[in-house]
């Protein structure tokens, strides 16, 4: 296959996220799970990289690679800061971000809740609490009445599925305990019975608030549609190209039905779904295989695959039935010759699924620049860019380069 084999109206982009880069998220779950103690996040996120500042020349950094969608994320925290009290001045900001991506021949895909909440729906449980839905449905709402008519796509929840999926992880059983650790600190500095968040959660909570997310996405959806019909909705899941060795396919296969089938069934209703895809594991009986001797891995110890790309877009697209957005696609390596050389075979694996009948909207790489990795801190690198921690000067990595080659290639510019 060749780069060139993509239908017209396909969208290129990059995505983002707003508490990894906006910075000074200070009304949000994840800001003050950050500065309790103890606490799980490595790094507290300060000025991120000051995404909220510098969001007009990041999307020159976008548009001067050539493409033609952003995904980025709308902060609810910044929206509705207090409960029932929504800021003119983040509905303004993020009017004045979509704008400026139409302004620069960019679609915009709005993400409405990309694992960050308000404080004080943390405070009320968050997803466990059974107004949590209607609460969600309310703000969309209120975004969708000031910006709602010149989005392109909206993304409802960012990677729902993770907590299920970190289980087949096997984090460390010290991380486990920190999260809930983590957890009590913030239940008792925030002074209820129940701090609850979406990127740190428990196991015992893993069911309720996987419910709660569900109704959530109803009513999100709902309340969208009820103020733009015609504008396509869905949600993004974190999917692994899950690939069984001889003797591997009941592991493969009972992974698929813990973590995945119950979003994918959900999809089904959908417009579309996000492909959020990261690597391949291959499943033997007993479990992952590791990487075979002398092949270069990702820095979460897998290894590099680009053929995992086409392999979870096949996947999903076999059991939702729905078009596929790939909102997040990526590497963590601290070696740029990696990723530059990862991201051509990952695309001709993707136009190779859409020439064998996937119906595929666009390509988002995760991510624009360098910036904060959640309880990761600062560590992990994936961006096209790196960022200076303290000016906050963005550098194009060769990487950048590559990709917007291959993208002017696709587009035939």
């Amino acid at each position: 296959m060749t780069i060139d084999r993509f239908p017209a109206g396909f969208l290129w982009g990059v995505a983002t996220a707003g508490h990894q880069n906006e910075g000074d998220n200070v009304h949000s779950d994840t800001w003050f799970l950050e500065n309790v103690t103890p606490t799980v996040f490595q790094d507290r996120s300060g000025k991120a990289t000051n995404g909220w500042e510098l969001w007009e020349s990041d999307l020159d950094l976008v548009a001067g690679m050539g493409l033609n969608a952003y995904r980025f994320s709308v902060e609810w925290a910044r929206v509705e800061p207090a409960e029932g009290e929504f800021s003119e001045e983040a509905l303004a900001h993020y009017e004045a971000v979509v704008d400026g991506c139409l302004a620069r021949g960019l679609a915009p895909i709005v993400t409405f809740n990309h694992f960050t909440s308000p404080h004080w729906f943390a405070a009320r449980g968050a997803w466990l609490e059974p107004e949590s839905p209607e609460l969600f449905a309310r703000y969309c709402g209120v975004v969708m009445d000031r910006i709602g008519d010149r989005i392109r796509l909206a993304v409802t929840f960012n990677e729902p599925d993770l907590p299920e999926m970190l289980t087949w992880a096997h984090l460390p059983e010290f991380i486990v305990e920190l999260e809930r650790k983590t957890l009590e600190a913030a239940s008792a500095a925030a002074g209820v019975d129940r701090y609850r968040a979406g990127n740190v959660m428990l196991h015992e909570d893993f069911a309720g608030m996987r419910a709660g997310m569900t109704a959530g996405h109803k009513a999100a959806k709902a309340a969208i549609k009820a103020r733009r019909a015609d504008l396509p909705v869905g949600l993004s899941l974190a999917i692994v190209d899950d690939v069984a060795a001889p003797g591997g396919e009941e592991l493969r296969d009972r992974k698929r039905a813990e973590v995945y089938a119950h979003w994918l069934e959900l999809a089904l209703d959908d417009d579309f779904v996000g492909v959020q895809n990261y690597e391949r594991i291959v499943y033997g009986a007993d479990g992952g295989l590791p990487a075979a001797e002398g092949v270069a891995v990702n820095g979460m110890g897998t290894a590099v695959e680009p053929d995992s790309l086409r392999g979870a877009v096949e996947y999903v697209y076999s059991v939702a039935q729905v078009p596929v957005l790939v909102s997040e696609h990526g590497i963590g390596t601290e070696d740029d010759t990696v990723r530059a050389s990862f991201i051509e075979p990952s695309l001709k694996g993707l136009a190779q699924a859409i020439a064998d009948g996937v119906p595929v909207l666009g390509y988002c790489h995760w991510t624009l620049m360098d910036n904060f990795k959640w309880i990761f801190g600062y560590g992990p690198k994936l961006g096209l860019h790196e960022v200076d921690r303290e000016t906050f000067e963005r550098t194009a990595k060769p990487s950048a380069g590559v990709y917007a080659d291959l993208v002017a290639q696709a587009r035939g510019l």
